[in-house]
């Protein structure tokens, strides 16, 4: 399927209202079609105003309910994968202050217990010193201070024995020369300080073994709710069960290639004796 960053906004609207007429042709109340769901009165009206965006077992739920045409019932989960689906671009984020994203990835965070980051290129905020925060953000006109304030202050979630995190990072994305020599050593140090907490799996993947498969992005991915999948010009959001789990899936293929605990720490201490001397 092919996502068009335009049609993500609007299809949200057209999901709603072409439920919301499935229901009044079927000569349905609200009331009847939230009982046969199971659902809530409220959580049916909302879906049907675009205030709730339902997930695709809510709306097989309502189109079975509505004994929808198979036909039908194919072009509605597409819609519904569409409407899923968030485009957030770099540009958008910049003039709306990068702290709201901050915000928004605190609130991923609040709610989730199980953490996936798959880190191809570079480190994440959550992992990073506040040098690399700094540089991270330092190529972006404007005043980031408090965007930078907002990642670091994330940082504490990690230390939150109730969430669980696993972070695969290649070589590319520990050893990338970001920072001069020093700081890119103290920046590794940070990753094997945070590999020894309880709830931390920190795990590398070295080059120069065979790996037979090709990662193209970062990603992370919330207990089984949502994947976030990052690029050069924005971030995709995917909600739809099928997308997190294909995310879900290629993260346990990675997995399987990574190098964990003392294994890990000890090419860690390697790489980062070679940018100190």
């Amino acid at each position: 399927m092919t996502f068009d960053p335009e049609a993500l906004g609007q299809s949200k609207t057209d999901l709603a209202e072409t439920l919301k007429t499935l229901r009044k042709r079927a000569g349905r109340t609200q009331v009847w079609l939230a009982k046969r769901c199971n659902m809530s009165q409220t959580k049916i009206s909302n879906i049907e105003s675009a205030k709730l965006t339902p997930s695709l077992v809510d709306v097989e739920l309502i189109l079975r309910a509505l004994d929808a045409p198979p036909e039908l019932v194919s072009q509605v989960a597409a819609l519904t994968r569409i409407a899923n689906t968030e485009w957030q671009d770099v540009w958008s984020q910049r003039r709306t202050g990068l702290e709201k994203k901050q915000n928004e990835l605190a609130g991923f965070e609040k709610s989730s217990s199980e953490f996936r980051y798959f880190l191809l290129s570079m480190v994440t905020g959550l992992l990073a010193t506040p040098e690399y925060v700094r540089a991270s953000l330092a190529g972006i006109p404007g005043d980031h201070s408090k965007a930078i304030a907002k990642k670091l202050e994330r940082q504490a979630v990690l230390y939150d024995t109730s969430k669980r995190f696993t972070f695969i990072l290649t070589e590319q994305a520990v050893r990338w020369p970001y920072l001069p020599a020093v700081a890119m050593a103290m920046q590794i140090d940070r990753l094997t300080s945070v590999s020894l907490l309880p709830n931390v799996r920190l795990g590398i993947i070295p080059l120069g073994s065979h790996m037979p498969v090709c990662p193209l992005n970062t990603f992370t991915v919330y207990d089984t709710r949502i994947a976030t999948v990052e690029t050069s010009t924005g971030a995709m959001v995917f909600r739809d069960r099928r997308d997190v789990s294909a995310y879900l899936d290629e993260f346990a293929v990675y997995d399987g290639y990574a190098l964990f605990g003392d294994q890990a720490r000890e090419r860690l201490s390697e790489w980062a004796s070679q940018f100190r001397s």
